[in-house]
């Protein structure tokens, strides 16, 4: 039992040891310059103790004590709107509400030459909520079948479709780093935008081009319906009061499932949630998406990436790039 003990308590303080480390050098608990310093500090200082100071209970006592510091240190760090934002994350979404009538401002529309060369379009955009008809899930793969980034689609028919994808908000110069999304390195920021500018930046400008693939939903209206307010809710809170991205708690996918907790048919919470590529086979399982033919089958028509190039900027884009794609059967 001691050596249970002994071995649980290294294993505790050792993980502890490694999240502070990551909370110093990654986040803005202190400034960019200092961090790699207090890091390295912290780690040295904490492994130096346990080898020469004789009573290991108080050093161990002492390290939780640190570490408890450094939690309340690391919560208390605010999230901010008023950085010096990446264009393409510069401006906040919000929603204004009319009844049924929902005015979303800073939809993002932007006429891109490449990924990083465009002409920025922010546009105030007016949907009716008696029009939504569903939500299709927008799998973007780029690095295996395991990891994709998740969008979620809004139908309000015809020609008005309008995607919101669940991202970082970066600053100027910044890059994304998966190991400091855990340590509030990000806010977490909404792109609104329409689908010419979300898919055509991933199929076509950015380099490698990526595989984008669209799976219309099979789900009550009024729970589509729950989940847009939802989504609505949520960026006007964020536009009072930000808050951060983190890799595993907050990311693409698992706030998407957040978003649909309020409804009663709402799956369970899966692995496949986590590892987001399997998130169209976890549907599939639960019927949310087409099942009259084999996966795999599904998965290879749903690939829009030429339908995306061929529109282009065409105003029926949306319409275009799900031509052939099955719609699932009504909900019962």
């Amino acid at each position: 039992m001691k050596i249970i003990a002994k071995s649980f308590l290294a294993l505790l303080i050792t993980g502890m040891t490694l999240w502070g480390v990551g909370v110093l050098y990654y986040s803005p608990l202190l400034t960019e310059a200092w961090r790699p310093y207090g890091a390295g500090v912290y780690a040295g200082l904490t492994i130096l103790a346990f080898i020469f100071l004789p009573r290991r209970g108080r050093t161990a006592l002492a390290a939780l004590v640190v570490f408890a510091i450094l939690v309340v240190l690391f919560l208390r760090i605010p999230a901010s709107n008023d950085r010096d934002w990446q264009p393409e994350v510069a401006m906040t979404p919000y929603a204004t509400i009319n009844g049924d009538i929902i005015t979303i401002h800073n939809v993002r529309n932007f006429d891109y030459r490449t990924e990083t060369d465009f002409t920025p379009h922010w546009e105030t955009r007016t949907y009716d909520l008696k029009k939504l008809n569903g939500a299709d899930v927008i799998a973007v793969y780029w690095a295996g079948k395991a990891i994709a980034h998740i969008m979620v689609s809004f139908d309000f028919g015809g020609k008005d479709h309008l995607a919101v994808s669940i991202e970082t908000r970066k600053e100027k110069g910044e890059s994304y780093s998966t190991l400091a999304g855990f340590f509030r390195q990000y806010e977490l920021y909404y792109v609104v935008a329409d689908e010419r500018d979300v898919i055509r930046v991933r199929t076509t400008y950015r380099q490698p081009q990526e595989d984008v693939y669209v799976y219309r939903t099979r789900a009550p209206l009024r729970n589509v319906r729950r989940v847009f307010l939802d989504y609505v809710r949520s960026m006007n809170e964020m536009r009072v009061r930000p808050t951060y991205y983190n890799t595993l708690t907050t990311n693409c996918t698992t706030s998407i499932a957040f978003h649909t907790r309020m409804n009663p048919e709402s799956p369970p919470m899966s692995w496949k949630i986590l590892l987001s590529g399997y998130v169209p086979d976890y549907l599939y399982e639960l019927g949310r998406i087409d099942t009259s033919r084999p996966f795999a089958e599904l998965e290879k028509i749903s690939r829009v990436n030429e339908r995306a190039h061929a529109a282009d900027k065409d105003p029926a884009f949306s319409q275009r790039i799900r031509e052939g794609l099955p719609i699932p059967r009504p909900w019962q």
